[in-house]
């Protein structure tokens, strides 16, 4: 007789009964093992290539985070999913939830959390945008937004476009979109609810230093601007840089060729509210005002390693004295060429306001066919290695422009301009 063990009266079962007994537990836990083993070796497998970026697309319902370890500085990638099914099965108005909508939101808000304005995410929509103020054409009120003090503003207008002729100035600060706050509202998102079809209106509430809130109705409009124009006075050529975009450069080169031709004795390099844009073209632009081999900006990434971009040859400016006219709307590529050319050169002033202040290099970083991720990679300084970022760059000569100026149609910062200019060529 045996127990519920297979033992017999005394305890003792047989050699046989034992040594089945011990093979079959060995053979359990072999086969735990090797299950175990197969897993990790598939789950390394799948993140091995979720990493290179070969993994397939799924449905969110069938996509599982596991990681349930409680050591300290890990991180539960499960908790995401609970909080997606929640809204899922929970929410009140779940069958009107957009599962891309939310997707996407969730990558921007992983991206807003760095306190970086400049760090974000392109969905296809805003993609398009972004290539379309390269390009040059727009469809909106046509002004470059930023953040500055959690506060959503406005930059610079863009020259011809709806916001410039709707009166908006840089600085100005956008209170509420269409009568919704701008607090808490995200860059690109107040950007997309600016933006919209032609003909359509938006109403922005705007504060401005010295002024009484005031709400200012724009209509949006499909624009193509040209990023240069050219005019002389006199002996002196005036060249007006509103954007560093797509066809910057060429245009750039042409109004230097009619500079050459005339045989102008001085130059205005007018970059007042230009928002800034590529950086190359930055680059190709100081090539022509500057000796071949100068520095134009150096890059400061996050362990302090310093890079520099210096200027490709075909100056024909550098013996020509230049004044650059800079104001708060002057930001990023324009301050990088304004602080290259009054530290690379002698015979450069600087006229106008403290520009924007805007000194951090993106990078553009595509994550499909249609969307990427905009991360800021780096600091930009000038050649001596000043800060440009939320610092800007003071000019020599400062001069304001009052919204009483600009209505009455003066513009005291070209008359010192101008006045500077001529005495740089009489020295």
């Amino acid at each position: 007789m045996t127990d519920e063990n297979g033992n017999g009266p005394n305890g003792a079962g047989s050699l046989e009964q034992r040594n089945r007994r011990m093979v079959g537990k060995v053979l359990r836990v072999f086969f735990l093992v090797a299950a175990l083993y197969v897993a990790y070796r598939i789950g390394l497998g799948v993140g091995m290539s979720a990493s290179d970026g070969n993994s397939p697309t799924v449905p969110p319902s069938q996509t599982v985070f596991s990681n349930t370890e409680s050591r300290e500085k890990t991180i539960d990638f499960s908790l995401y999913w609970k909080v997606w099914n929640i809204l899922k099965e929970k929410y009140v108005d779940r069958n009107g939830l957009d599962a891309r909508k939310l997707f996407y939101g969730s990558i921007k808000g992983m991206l807003a959390a760095t306190g970086d304005p400049y760090t974000t995410f392109f969905d296809p929509e805003e993609q398009k945008a972004f290539d379309e103020d390269l390009s040059g054409q727009y469809e909106g009120i046509g002004a470059e937004m930023g953040v500055r003090d959690d506060i959503v503003t406005i930059v610079a207008p863009l020259d011809g476009a709806p916001a410039a002729k709707a009166g908006l100035r840089p600085n100005d600060k956008v209170l509420k979109i269409d009568g919704e706050k701008t607090s808490g509202m995200g860059l690109e998102d107040a950007v997309s609810r600016i933006r919209g079809p032609k003909g359509t209106d938006v109403t922005l509430t705007v504060y401005r230093e010295g002024t009484e809130t005031f709400d200012v109705t724009v209509t949006r409009d499909v624009f193509n601007v040209k990023s240069v124009k050219t005019e002389f006075r006199d002996d002196i050529a005036v060249i007006r840089v509103s954007r560093f975009g797509d066809s910057t450069e060429q245009e750039f080169r042409d109004a230097v060729s009619q500079v050459s031709v005339k045989g102008s004795k001085g130059l205005i390099l007018d970059l007042r509210s230009n928002p800034g844009g590529l950086l190359e073209t930055a680059v190709s632009m100081g090539s022509l005002m500057l000796p071949s081999g100068e520095v134009v900006v150096l890059e400061e990434n996050g362990d302090g390693k310093r890079t520099s971009e210096k200027t490709l040859g075909g100056d024909v400016l550098s013996n020509v004295p230049t004044v650059v006219l800079i104001d708060e709307g002057s930001a990023s590529a324009s301050e990088i060429l304004a602080g290259a050319l009054r530290e690379d050169r002698k015979n450069v002033v600087l006229v106008g306001k403290k520009s924007y202040g805007k000194g951090s290099v993106q990078e553009l970083v595509p994550v499909g066919t249609d969307m990427s991720v905009k991360v800021t990679v780096a600091h930009w300084l000038t050649p001596n290695g000043n800060q440009i970022n939320e610092k800007g760059i003071t000019p020599d000569v400062e001069v304001d422009l009052s919204f009483d100026d600009v209505k009455a149609g003066r513009d005291p910062q070209m008359d010192k301009a101008i006045e500077a200019v001529h005495g740089i060529v009489d020295r």
